[in-house]
């Protein structure tokens, strides 16, 4: 296993496995899948529905706790200090934990330098491990990162060989922040397993495209969470650490990305946007109509 070692000096493993869309009565069987393969960080959040099931995963894989990398984030709704800090203690009793090796803010909306204080209050009680945001274009994480008490460890992203984020990954390492790609196989898009660059880069390591694509990304310095429910899938992305790109094939890699692939999930369109806040604003007028 490959790592990254955090701003706090925490070690975080550069592969991991996700569980986003991973149906709730499926996660077990996943994660505790995943863990026998080799996996030892586990990508959950509140806004799957599913960090009971990670949890019980952990547990029925026999491993120390100490011995998994949990990662959880804090949803749009309870971006605020009073419903983060709820909210944390929520995903501890849902995860069954007493700390979470990695809590995130999911989103840049709503009242997230609130939540980033309750962030900051947990991690000094010892409830988590390290801190850090999600989906922070570089403006927003450099907000965070010099006014915040405790700087984010993490800045998890949409990151993939047709949006490498080169330029914010830049910014994250002037800033001390480690860069995790969320959807590294761009979500199957635009025929990514079968795209012949990455075919024929694999077939020079007797590699396929997913594991030339999780490999590139490690090199570069990211973290990567891929997801499969299938075990063999599982298997065949964990089988990344036998091989390492030359320059030149890491170049090739790095030119896929042309700028010309949409943003899976585009935080500048103002609908999608609008559709994240409705989330927020309805749990503050549940909570006594306060958004800040």
């Amino acid at each position: 296993m490959l790592y990254q070692t955090l701003n706090n000096g925490v070690e975080m493993p550069m592969l991991g496995y996700g569980v986003f869309q991973t149906p709730p009565d499926e996660t077990e069987r996943c994660v505790t899948q995943a863990l026998e393969v080799g996996y030892r960080l586990i990508d959950t959040a509140q806004a799957y529905g599913n960090e009971e099931g990670v949890g019980a995963g952990v547990r029925a894989s026999g491993l120390p706790r100490e011995d998994v990398f949990i990662t959880s984030k804090i949803w749009v709704a309870s971006m605020s200090y009073e419903r983060a800090t709820a909210s944390i203690d929520e995903s501890l009793r849902k995860l069954g934990t007493d700390y979470i090796d990695l809590m995130l803010l999911h989103q840049a909306m709503g009242d997230y330098p609130g939540a980033y204080r309750a962030m900051e209050e947990a991690y000094r009680a010892g409830k988590l491990r390290a801190i850090g945001v999600s989906n922070f274009y570089p403006e927003r994480l450099i907000d965070v990162a010099l006014l915040a008490e405790v700087p984010p460890a993490v800045n998890q992203i949409e990151t993939h060989p047709f949006r490498q984020q080169d330029a914010a990954h830049e910014v994250m390492a002037e800033l001390g922040v480690v860069h995790e790609a969320w959807a590294p196989f761009a979500e199957g898009q635009n025929n990514i397993f079968a795209n012949p660059v990455l075919t024929e880069i694999g077939e020079k390591y007797g590699k396929k495209p997913g594991q030339v694509i999780l490999r590139a990304l490690m090199q570069k310095g990211v973290v990567v969470i891929p997801k499969s429910v299938r075990r063999e899938r599982m298997e065949e992305n964990f089988d990344v650490f036998d091989f390492e790109l030359s320059a030149q094939d890491l170049a090739t890699f790095t030119a896929l990305d042309d700028g010309s692939l949409p943003r899976i999930f585009d935080h500048y369109d103002p609908k999608t946007v609008m559709w994240l806040l409705r989330d927020y604003v309805k749990n503050a007028q549940l909570n006594g109509g306060t958004l800040y």
